[in-house]
């Protein structure tokens, strides 16, 4: 019999992943505050859950949560979960949250009876929706080994990155060293075009060189060299500038928590504030058309 997962935050990323649940044969229970995601996901096949206290949750085998903020999950496992949801449910945090947060929810889930693994995702919406998306799972090991299959409805890669909470120290510091690494890619399209060499001839050479990385080779933000990237779409979010600055923002607080240095991380920070103010709307890879717009000081 197929598993039943209750998915709570159909957003950008939720609702593709949710829908390729669905393809994978799982039964799912849609929840989310925008009634038309919901309703899209319906139409796919899914069930829509109007609130989560009054569900009949007695058939759930997985909560799954994808939501923006810690505080909202917190209030999904503490208050707002079903009342009916029975013991041994699994728990699965897709959301992007800070680590003490995520540690406090996963040990009292499992304190509670409710086995629980924290599972950020890397890949952006594409990927969301394309089902390649990459894990990074903190949890009990058993509860890791009982959450991949679901996972790997909606990803390619799953990593166990250790306890409780280590899946959003994984998230944060590869979303930091993304940020800096994008920079530092549109400083050099930006550098190399002044120099007069284009963009396309530029790309053929660095990513075949020691400057190559994936902000370069899979999500280039000058446009031509990468069909898919965001930059050939007038830099539609694929992941927006608002999502890289709370990713940073979480980095921030955690290495000033722990006392660690991340001086490339707090100037990255400052960048996507001012892309915040000037781009919000657009994706993270905007760094590039500032530059070339003079919105950046040196």
């Amino acid at each position: 019999m197929a598993q039943t997962v209750l998915f709570v935050g159909l957003g950008n990323m939720g609702s593709g992943m949710a829908a390729n649940l669905l393809k994978a044969g799982f039964r799912v229970l849609a929840c989310d505050l925008n009634p038309e995601a919901v309703d899209a996901l319906v139409e796919q096949g899914a069930t829509a859950v109007s609130s989560l206290p009054e569900l009949d949750a007695s058939s759930v085998d997985v909560m799954i949560t994808m939501l923006p903020k810690g505080e909202h999950v917190a209030n999904v496992y503490m208050k707002d979960s079903p009342q009916s949801l029975p013991k041994g449910t699994l728990m699965i945090d897709c959301s992007t949250i800070d680590v003490e947060t995520a540690r406090n929810l996963g040990e009292g889930a499992t304190e509670r009876g409710y086995p629980a693994v924290d599972a950020p995702v890397s890949g952006g919406v594409a990927a969301a929706q394309a089902g390649t998306l990459t894990f990074m799972v903190g949890g009990e090991a058993e509860h890791f080994e009982r959450a991949k299959p679901v996972l790997r409805a909606m990803g390619k890669n799953i990593f166990h990155a250790g306890g409780h909470g280590n899946g959003q120290v994984a998230k944060i510091a590869n979303n930091m060293l993304l940020a800096i690494s994008m920079i530092g890619t549109c400083e050099a399209f930006n550098l190399a075009e002044k120099l007069g060499l284009d963009a396309q001839t530029f790309f053929d050479i660095s990513s075949k060189a020691s400057g190559q990385c994936w902000s370069m080779t899979s999500y280039c933000p000058a446009p031509g060299p990468v069909e898919t990237a965001p930059s050939n779409r007038d830099y539609a979010p694929g992941f927006a500038v608002p999502m890289m600055l709370k990713d940073l923002g979480l980095a921030a607080d955690a290495a000033t928590g722990v006392g660690a240095t991340i001086p490339l991380g707090d100037h990255a920070k400052a960048i996507y504030e001012a892309a915040l103010a000037n781009h919000p709307d657009k994706d993270f890879s905007v760094i590039l058309p500032m530059l070339r717009q003079g919105e950046l000081a040196s």
